[in-house]
């Protein structure tokens, strides 16, 4: 007598991927090993342009202050501690500005007003860099000398708010001080990252479950209630991922930040002081007039920046992947 087994076995279906999917997956394929041989090969360039001046300073590349490359005492300590503190400041500017932002377009605006914001902060990010150089330099750096009189005046005690050389027990005292700073650099940088940030967060936030906003309203939330139960948690990664793409943009910004600044290649922790630097206004000033040698240690500046920019990109991909937009959101 045959025995009828009674295990249950999934039936394992196997589709035939169609022309179009497969020529879909092969262009995605050439694309991402595309945009990685190139990401390498800039790399490798800027490595082995790269070499002949970090043999010759070897670890002091990180820790030297000075830039006088033709007696080899140079290296990144002062342009990457101010290229750091201003992309702080864009970033600390920014990411509020440009999260209230998304939120009004994607949650308060009327519908017709929204498509005409949209259009707006699409049109900020394409404004050219000088342009906002030139607003930083002309209008924004002497409007800003009284808060930052102000911050050193009451915060001063923090190392960072502090200004050598300030009097705030003298109100007619030299506003100098103030200005060229990397506090007006970072506020110039963070207008013209703050809309690649609210587009990201912008279209994060307006895709968020229809179901989830209107169960919300109906356990009784207000609209600061359903956005901070639903929108929110939902646009979770794409706030991490405006974030980190400001960051990086900030990191590298060259043009408006070389109109701002008064350059020194001393370490300058006082961001209300005058007088800073960055590695790719370093790269601008000193390009043309280079020798050999001295390319070289510009490359070694190009190189360090372009494995920061790429560590800051991994990190945020990680955190981004990991708080998925829609993860903690259940439809």
């Amino acid at each position: 007598m045959t025995q009828v087994s009674t295990e249950q076995r999934p039936r394992v279906v196997k589709a035939a991927p169609g022309l179009a999917d497969r020529i879909f997956h092969g262009g995605s394929r050439l694309t991402g090993l595309f945009v990685f041989a190139v990401m390498g090969a800039i790399g490798l360039f800027l490595a082995l342009r790269a070499v002949e001046a970090l043999r010759a300073v070897g670890f002091r590349f990180l820790t030297t202050a000075q830039w006088q490359p033709d007696v080899h005492r140079f290296g990144i300590a002062a342009v990457l501690t101010g290229t750091v503190l201003i992309a702080a400041v864009a970033v600390v500017v920014s990411v509020p500005l440009a999260t209230g932002t998304a939120l009004f377009i994607s949650e308060v605006a009327p519908v017709w007003l929204r498509q005409w914001l949209v259009s707006l902060v699409d049109l900020m990010a394409a404004v050219p860099s000088v342009v906002y150089g030139l607003w930083g330099l002309v209008f924004l750096e002497g409007n800003v000398i009284g808060v930052a009189r102000w911050l050193s005046t009451w915060f001063g005690w923090i190392p960072i708010f502090r200004v050598d050389g300030a009097d705030p027990a003298d109100p007619l005292a030299s506003a100098s001080v103030y200005t060229a700073s990397t506090f007006v650099a970072g506020l110039t940088v963070s207008m013209m990252v703050a809309p690649i940030q609210c587009s990201v967060m912008r279209e994060a936030f307006s895709q968020a479950p229809p179901g989830e906003r209107e169960g919300a309203y109906a356990l009784g939330a207000t609209r600061w209630g359903m956005i901070s139960s639903v929108v929110l948690p939902f646009g979770r990664g794409g706030m991490i991922g405006g974030t980190m793409l400001g960051l990086g943009r900030a990191l590298g910004e060259t043009i408006a930040v070389y109109m701002v600044i008064s350059q020194v290649f001393d370490i300058q922790p006082h961001i209300l002081q005058v007088g800073t630097n960055s590695v790719s206004s370093l790269i601008a000033l000193r390009y043309g007039d280079a020798s050999g040698f001295g390319l070289s240690a510009l490359m070694a500046a190009g190189l360090a920046l372009f494995v920061i920019t790429l560590l800051v990109n991994f990190t945020a991909s990680t955190i981004a992947a990991r708080s998925r937009s829609g993860a903690q959101s259940e439809v």
